[in-house]
């Protein structure tokens, strides 16, 4: 079954905004009497992301602000990347007021992002994403969130707009790349 669909992208897209819970994560938080305490990420998603790291402005959305700061935690402070607090309905237009919408790449999972889809360049969603999600987006991962899925949206967005995943792993690699997760030499940025 072909996944894709061919989306308004006007061109090679100059970001890529994801949404952190049900995406990096399976959506799940555990809670103790003193609140929120855990969430769980999946493997794998981050070194994807370094290897696009070079080639798009990276970015996440949380609309989580009990959970932010465990969000904060991991993907600014050991992934380094950029994370802000963006409530669910207000993210098209957060997006707008930073980039051209058409040329965003945004990756969702919940039951507004299907506007945002709408108004983006190109929309990923999780595999188990709402179901009005699923249908507005361009692709759907077969991979669920917190299980790799934003892994395989990057090898995805590597063969569909940068002529192929190949060549980012090989610069990676052979030390040409940008530092990936699983790399502990020096040039490691996390």
């Amino acid at each position: 079954m072909d996944q894709t669909r061919p989306g308004s992208l006007g061109g090679v897209p100059i970001a890529f905004v994801l949404d952190v819970d049900g995406v990096m994560t399976d959506g799940r938080s555990v809670y103790t009497e003193a609140g929120k305490v855990q969430k769980v990420f999946g493997p794998d998603d981050h070194d994807a992301l370094c290897l696009l790291r070079e080639t798009l402005d990276i970015h996440f959305v949380s609309g989580d602000r009990r959970g932010f700061p465990i969000s904060a935690a991991r993907i600014e402070r050991d992934m380094g990347f950029p994370i802000e607090a963006v409530s669910s309905i207000d993210r098209l237009a957060w997006i707008g007021a930073r980039w051209s919408a058409e040329q965003v790449i945004y990756m969702g999972d919940g039951i507004y992002d299907h506007l945002v889809f709408r108004g983006v360049g190109y929309g990923i969603c999780v595999a188990d994403g709402d179901a009005d999600a699923r249908a507005e987006a361009d692709y759907v991962t077969v991979r669920r969130g917190g299980d790799r899925a934003v892994a395989e949206a990057c090898k995805h967005i590597m063969d569909l707009f940068f002529g192929g995943r190949q060549r980012f792993f090989e610069a990676a690699q052979v030390g040409r790349g940008p530092a990936v997760a699983g790399d502990w030499s020096s040039r490691a940025t996390a």
